[in-house]
Order: C-alpha cells, then sequence, then structure tokens
C-alpha cells in the first residue's frame, strides 16, 4: 500500500436529506454534494437509528442549532475521499472506497489542552455529528440523509462482516457511551452491579456486566417491558424501582432520573463507584453527604460521550457478543428515509431504536 493512490472522484453533485426545519418539521430535500477537501471522507449511509436525543430536539426538550440534519448512529460505506492521501481508521488500517464503517459522534481538533490531554470529547472547540448547523460550513454532517460528509480528522472505524448493520448504527453512539462508562467503573469482575434504566445504554451497559464477570448484575426500570428485555442481556435481577436494591459495588445511572440516582448513592457499599451518564437534561439536584463520602471511600464520575478508542472497544465488544445476546432485537426494521419525520414526533416504539435506510 503506498501513501498516494489514485483515488476515484465521488460522482455524487446531490443528495437527499432531511432537514430539521424547527418544531416538527422535517422536510426531505435535494440538497448539494460540495466537493471534497484535502482529507476529507464522503459516505454512503446504509442505515441510522434514532437516538432519543433526537426526538427531545425535535419536541423541544433539547436545544440544537437550526436547521440542522439530524442522526448519530450511523453506518454507510466509504464513496469517496477529498484527497489521494491514505487515510487510515482509528485502529490504523487503511481506508478505502467501498469499505463498511461508523464514525464518532465527536469531531475534535486535536491541538488543544483538553485533546492533547485525551478528553477529545470535551474539545474547546468540539463539533458533533448530526449537531451542526445545515448553515455551516459542515451542512451534511447527520446520518438521517443519503450521504454524509466526515471532515478532515474525523475519526473512523471499519466494521466488520460479523457486525450486521442495525447492531453497527448504535455502536457509534449508545454502544461506544457505554464502553466509556465500563472503562470508569472498572473493575466488574465479582463486583455487584446496578443498572438504572434498562433503554438501549442501559441494557447495553447490563450485557457489558455481565461479559465482565459481575457477580451480580441488577436493571432497575419501572416499565415491565423492559425488565423483560433486561434478562435477555444479561441481568441476573430485574426490580422497579431502587429502593428494592439492597447494596451495591458499581452504580451506573442511564435513566437521567434525579430521585432514582439520589436513593441509588444511597446503596453504594464501601469503595462503592457510581458513574452517571443519563443526565443529559435537567431533571432536579441531588444531595451529596460528604461524611458519607469520606466515611465509604465512595467515588463519583460522570461520562459524556466518549473518545475514539471507545469505538473499537463497541465494535469488539459488539462482535465478541453476537452469539450471547439478541442485539438485532434492539432495532426496528428500517423504514425509508421520508418516514423519518414519524419516527421523530410519533410515539416511542416497542423497541428502543427506530432505523431507517435510505
Amino acid at each position: 500500500m503506498t501513501d498516494q493512490l489514485q483515488r476515484p472522484a465521488s460522482g455524487v453533485d446531490r443528495t437527499r436529506a432531511a432537514i430539521w426545519r424547527g418544531g416538527d418539521k422535517v422536510a426531505l430535500e435535494s440538497v448539494t454534494v460540495p466537493p471534497l477537501q484535502a482529507g476529507e471522507v464522503l459516505v454512503q449511509v446504509d442505515l441510522a437509528t434514532v437516538c432519543g436525543s433526537d426526538r427531545h430536539t425535535v419536541s423541544g426538550r433539547r436545544a440544537q442549532p437550526c436547521p440542522s440534519i439530524l442522526g448519530h448512529e450511523t453506518v454507510g460505506r466509504i464513496v469517496a475521499f477529498g484527497d489521494s492521501t491514505t487515510m487510515h481508521s482509528v485502529d490504523g488500517r487503511p481506508l478505502e472506497v467501498g469499505q463498511r464503517v461508523i464514525w464518532s459522534e465527536t469531531l475534535p481538533c486535536g491541538a488543544c489542552d483538553r485533546c492533547l490531554s485525551g478528553v477529545s470529547a470535551k474539545c474547546r472547540t468540539v463539533r458533533k455529528v448530526g449537531h451542526e448547523s445545515f448553515e455551516s460550513g459542515w451542512a451534511l454532517s447527520g446520518g438521517y440523509a443519503e450521504h454524509v460528509l466526515l471532515p478532515k480528522g474525523m475519526p473512523i472505524a471499519l466494521v466488520g462482516d460479523e457486525v450486521s448493520d442495525d447492531v453497527a448504527a448504535p455502536a457509534a453512539c449508545a454502544t461506544a457511551t457505554v464502553m466509556a462508562v465500563v472503562e470508569r467503573a472498572m473493575p466488574l469482575a465479582g463486583k455487584r452491579v446496578v443498572v438504572i434504566g434498562a433503554g438501549m445504554l442501559g441494557l447495553t451497559a447490563l450485557a457489558a456486566a455481565a461479559a465482565s464477570d459481575a457477580s451480580a448484575v441488577t436493571a432497575v426500570d419501572p416499565a415491565a417491558e423492559r425488565r423483560a428485555m433486561a434478562k435477555r442481556f444479561g441481568a441476573t435481577a430485574v426490580v422497579a424501582s431502587i429502593t428494592e436494591v439492597d447494596q451495591c459495588d458499581v452504580l451506573i445511572e442511564l435513566s437521567g432520573k434525579a430521585a432514582a440516582l439520589q436513593e441509588g448513592l444511597g446503596k453504594l457499599d464501601v469503595q462503592g463507584v457510581a458513574v452517571f451518564a443519563g443526565s443529559v437534561a435537567p431533571d432536579g439536584d441531588i444531595a451529596v453527604d460528604p461524611e458519607a463520602v469520606v466515611r465509604r471511600h465512595l467515588s463519583f464520575f460522570g461520562v459524556h460521550n466518549y473518545e475514539p478508542r471507545h469505538l473499537i472497544q463497541a465494535l469488539t465488544f459488539l462482535e465478541q457478543t453476537t452469539g450471547r445476546f439478541p442485539w438485532s432485537d434492539l432495532v426496528a426494521d428500517p423504514v425509508p428515509l421520508d418516514q423519518i419525520s414519524d419516527l421523530l414526533i410519533g410515539a416511542p416504539g416497542p423497541k428502543p431504536r427506530y432505523s431507517i435506510a435510505p
């Protein structure tokens, strides 16, 4: 493999994209694909899943630049590169046209103090997939489109044949985020792990805890159907309320419910670890007893987004557990791109993730 390859032109001048224009207005429009610049990659979308945060954006619960193309859980195939220089995936493999890939939710600058210290998810000038204004220099940032343009510096990961599209797409957000959560909580082997919230992230966290040989894995969720699903993803016990839990060594909060988190902190045993990752919207304050933290040697961590290495960890985890957990059961059958508006504003479905296939 040489450093200078003759890459074919994309041959794509226009694409279709679902543009969110405020409120519940999501319109399918034909848009221009700009000429690729050095270091850029054009990807044709195979499948995109609908993260709950996008539904929150459309409902007004979450602020975001508008208009924009939403969608940050996406898998697709490389169509073209901006120049002939060989580019590489996060794990160092060369990228080629036709390869199936996922990419990071965050685009870091790579040069600020946070990036240089290994916290690129909190880059001082971070840009985010599916969160950029359509009127900015990165219009084609979201996955609810036929094509996505990946700027220079975007962490990209190759998807193996063992991982299907419906399993790969959520890896770019939900699964990779859980890998970051688990990293904070490690080691899990032999620990009593409690996961509050059995949605997409919660079910993934349960599976990760079970795969890490936790001694007990408890799912907390008020919904009976979610508790039933939790048993299929490694939960050794399921309860409707955190008040039903005795003690635990690791508490993973993925519901975003302050009251449940407050109660859960009281369940931590000596040297207990709590990882907060579900509180991405206001839901009230919690109180922390500093004496309890000191006397019980407790540790609290917050996780928001993830680092490029977590993309690789997510795909590896999914490959290794494909036969153990029914990952495809978490994603509804895909619908055409022109139905994305219904998925964003309609009632939640029976599965944690909707999906579209342009």
